[in-house]
C-alpha cells in the first residue's frame, strides 16, 4: 500500500473511532496488513494534520476539519496558557508536549498573516508576516485564554 492510500485509512480510522494512541492507530493498520514504524506513523499524522481533540476527560486524534467549527485560536486557547509577544513573534506556552499539537493547528489552517512556527516541548514560536498580524493574533488568543479562565 502507498503512502497515500495509507494516509487515507489512517483519516478513516480517526473519522470512525476515538483513538487516542498511535499505538492504537499502529495495531489498527497491522490488522489491515499495513506495517509501519512508530517514526513513519508520527510522519504520516503530522502530515495529515491531525490534532488531539478532548472529549469527556478523554484525548483522541482529530480530523482538523472536523474542527473546522471553531477558529484556530480557539483551538490554540486549548492548548496554550500564556501567551507572549515580540515585535512580530509570538510565544505560546502550553504543557509538555502539546506544542506540537499547536503547531500542526497553525500549519494546517496556513492563515496569510503567518509565515510559520517552531516547536518545541512546551513552547511554540509563531512568526508572524508584521507586527501588526502578531498583535491581532494576540488579542485573539488572549480574548480566548480569557473567556477559558471566566
Amino acid at each position: 500500500m502507498n503512502k497515500a492510500a495509507r494516509q487515507e485509512l489512517i483519516k478513516q480510522m480517526v473519522q470512525e473511532n476515538k483513538i487516542g494512541r498511535q499505538a492504537d492507530i499502529q495495531t489498527n493498520l497491522r490488522k489491515n496488513g499495513i506495517v509501519v514504524t512508530q517514526t513513519t506513523l508520527s510522519r504520516d499524522l503530522r502530515e495529515i494534520g491531525l490534532i488531539k481533540a478532548y472529549e469527556n476527560g478523554q484525548s483522541f486524534y482529530a480530523l482538523s476539519a472536523e474542527e473546522r467549527e471553531r477558529s484556530f485560536t480557539q483551538l490554540l486557547a486549548e492548548y496554550a496558557y500564556k501567551v507572549q509577544r515580540a515585535s512580530f513573534i509570538l510565544v505560546l506556552h502550553s504543557e509538555l508536549g502539546e506544542a506540537a499539537l499547536m503547531a500542526n493547528i497553525i500549519d494546517a489552517e496556513k492563515p496569510d498573516t503567518i509565515l510559520g512556527t517552531v516547536a518545541g516541548a512546551d513552547t511554540l514560536l509563531v512568526i508572524c508576516r508584521d507586527e501588526e498580524a502578531a498583535e491581532l493574533f494576540e488579542e485573539e488568543i488572549t480574548r480566548f485564554l480569557e473567556e477559558d479562565i471566566s
